[in-house]
């Protein structure tokens, strides 16, 4: 079988929402290398939109998957709890940023960590509004898809909405946008939507993802913070995509010094097991009454084997440092690229550790973006052997999520591919 009759077999069996960026069925994977059903060998610099943050099957997550499996496979932790979810919980409670005494709850996608995370906030504060931000992108449930601030194609067709979520532009300065401007506009809001006092919870990207992978300026958190604590509001720290040493820190919202109120985690946290979950101040994760958060397939006990290994591997391999050193590669290599296409490229953004963006601009300006030579250069790197990602509300930002665990070797025949693709393809089109 190969991939072409796969891809017939898909449109005809599998609904045509469900899209993929290319027609590659992966056969197998190891570390940070894909080979497809046709023996092709690929460089993952996407990594399953920054799950396998360790890597295709390492060792460790492996043998702890393997260990659980020779055990059960699901009771359901809240009908016949283990031992496992809640070391895992103990764990992720130590990790998470800020002094407070935090607890745990389990779930098993990321939207439903946002969804449980606005329950807790709710259930707290007796309130009833949310404010998200322009551009932040939050889960594709009713609910999480009126929490994103990108229309396509995540909102498009779906609506309506649920009600009572308010919207703020995100600060980024590369568009323009001050973290005044920002600030601004959340006063507005509370002058002209909602008061304050009926406000539950501003929910914020510390890096924002499918948006374009823009950080928040630290500033600008810690007066989020601040409008939090003067109004009772809480502050929850959307870290699904940045969590787990991605950024350079556990979480990211630690590059700004901030403590949440709430965290949602998913992605990152399992090795590519299924698992999410919303960690925090233990006084707000108490609000709701027993019984009241859950779900059948919450905190798996393959998915806690796993994530177990995973912070494991983190420290002995101190992954969050790892991060931090490919970030500064990615920077180079990257900036010396713009140095000879500045013309086709904008802003590049590799500050936060393994998290980079790269903007696809046409005569080297932020108000002319270029989603069509994006959309080729995406073509040509599978082409080449090169599994990458575009983002952005404007689709023309190419987001590279490499695993922390990638040695140089690869990664540096990664880098050189997608400069050679860009060489080329941007050569042609001239």
């Amino acid at each position: 079988m190969n991939n072409a009759e796969l891809d017939i077999r898909k449109q005809s069996a599998m609904a045509r929402g469900e899209g993929a960026v290319a027609a590659l069925y992966v056969d197998r994977a190891s570390g940070s290398e894909i080979w497809d059903v046709e023996g092709k060998r690929y460089i993952d610099f996407a990594t399953g939109i920054a799950v396998c943050n360790t890597g295709h099957l390492h060792p460790k997550v492996k043998a702890a998957v393997s260990a659980q499996l020779d055990r059960f496979s699901h009771t359901c932790v809240m009908v016949t709890p283990y031992e496992s979810a809640v070391r895992l919980a103990e764990r992720i409670n130590d990790c998470a940023p800020g002094a407070s005494p935090k607890k745990t709850m389990f779930v098993t996608t990321g939207a439903e960590a946002v969804e449980n995370a606005v329950k807790i906030a709710r259930s707290y504060t007796n309130k009833r509004g949310v404010i998200a931000f322009d551009g932040g992108y939050h889960g594709r449930t009713n609910l999480t898809m009126g929490l994103t601030g990108k229309v396509t194609p995540y909102k498009n067709k779906f609506g309506p909405f649920a009600g009572e979520i308010y919207r703020a532009p995100f600060p980024i300065e590369y568009h323009g946008v001050s973290v005044e401007h920002a600030l601004h506009a959340i006063d507005m809001l509370f002058k002209t939507d909602i008061e304050p006092s009926d406000c539950a919870a501003i929910l914020v990207e510390p890096v924002q993802g499918e948006g374009g992978f823009y950080p928040a300026p630290d500033e600008f958190m810690k007066v989020l913070r601040k409008i939090c604590d003067d109004h009772q509001i809480v502050l929850i720290a959307d870290e699904i995509q940045t969590g787990f040493g991605r950024t350079g820190r556990m979480f990211a919202c630690e590059h700004a010094d901030v403590e949440p109120d709430l965290m949602t985690f998913a992605k990152g946290v399992a090795g590519g097991f299924p698992l999410a979950g919303v960690v925090g101040k233990a006084n707000v994760m108490d609000a709701p009454e027993p019984g009241r958060l859950g779900g059948t397939y919450a905190g798996s006990p393959i998915g806690c084997s796993a994530a177990l290994a995973v912070l494991d591997v983190i420290a002995s391999e101190d992954l969050v440092e790892r991060a931090n050193v490919i970030g500064e590669i990615f920077h180079e290599r990257l900036h010396k690229l713009k140095e000879e296409f500045s013309g086709y490229i904008g802003d590049i953004r590799a500050k936060r550790g393994a998290m980079i963006a790269l903007e696809v601009v046409s005569n080297g300006s932020a108000d002319e973006p270029d989603p069509v030579l994006t959309k080729k250069l995406l073509t040509n790197c599978y082409a080449a052997g090169l599994i990458v990602l575009t983002c952005g509300i404007r689709g023309n930002v190419f987001r590279f999520l490499p695993a922390l665990t990638i040695p140089d070797n690869i990664l540096e025949e990664g880098l050189e591919t997608f400069c050679r693709v860009f060489s080329e393809t941007v050569t042609k089109k001239v």
